[in-house]
């Protein structure tokens, strides 16, 4: 069986150089080395702290090599190429790195600092997954912010759309047709990740409604979004600005606290 470690080897061997033109190819292999593996999309919900601890460890190894080819990089193409790179990998490993806390119990004060180690809140989920994907922050407090100052956090004002009283088909149907890669959500009273791919997404939360846990959704099983009468999104690795931040470990300075 295939580990992690060399998983994320071969990813940046064939991302290297590789132009957003191959990303498709580099997702759909990505896709074929999951079957068989531990990190393969989990078909029943149970925590994964292994897995995890794992992921977690290979990323911030490849986040310092990708970090290091950063700042040696001569001209702007080169330094783009690297930003590149690390948003490939970003958007492969952090959907793997959330379904490891599939089945986590929701609690509105949880604070488990692992898969499985206890209940959960949704801005303390979100928080968590960021900080153990290299993002260097303080979870207690950026948990403990409203959805909004959560995302802006991360994301300029410009960057951040919000909708207000929009259908749920009008705003899952342009949803589905968005660029690729990790979003974030905030909703009425709730924060999530949002995973959006080849012609659709994935709802990644820790719902405080039925099942009460860490799921992961598709847009018909979305409920908690779909009720939401407010709505802001952030494309979280689609901003250069963040991806940046996240290769030379730099501060996220927490909105609001």
């Amino acid at each position: 069986m295939k580990t992690a470690g060399l998983l994320l080897l071969a990813i940046l061997a064939m991302a290297g150089g590789a132009t957003w033109w191959q990303r498709e190819a580099l997702v759909a292999w990505w896709d074929a080395e999951m079957k068989g593996t531990e990190f393969e999309k989990p078909t029943v919900a149970k925590p994964d702290p292994e897995s995890y601890a794992v992921l977690s460890a290979e990323l911030e190894r490849w986040r310092s090599e990708l970090a290091a080819r950063h700042a040696k990089a001569r001209t702007p193409e080169e330094r783009l190429a690297v930003e590149a790179d690390a948003r490939i990998m970003l958007e492969m490993v952090l959907p793997s790195m959330m379904r490891c806390w599939l089945g986590t119990p929701w609690d509105f004060n949880g604070t488990a600092a692992k898969p499985g180690g206890g209940r959960i809140a949704c801005g303390y989920f979100v928080a968590t997954v960021l900080r153990d994907a290299g993002f260097r922050l303080d979870r207690y407090r950026l948990a403990q912010q409203p959805s909004e100052n959560i995302l802006r956090s991360f994301l300029p004002k410009k960057a951040c759309g919000l909708t207000v009283g929009q259908p749920y088909e009008d705003f899952a149907g342009k949803l589905s047709q968005a660029d690729r890669g990790i979003y974030m959500v905030g909703l009425d009273t709730h924060v999530a990740f949002i995973v959006v791919e080849e012609g659709g997404f994935r709802f990644i939360h820790s719902s405080g409604s039925r099942p009460w846990c860490v799921v992961d959704e598709d847009h018909e099983a979305a409920n908690v979004l779909r009720r939401s009468n407010w709505r802001m999104l952030g494309h979280l690795t689609g901003d250069s600005g963040v991806i940046r931040r996240w290769l030379k470990a730099e501060k996220i300075a927490v909105r609001g606290s």
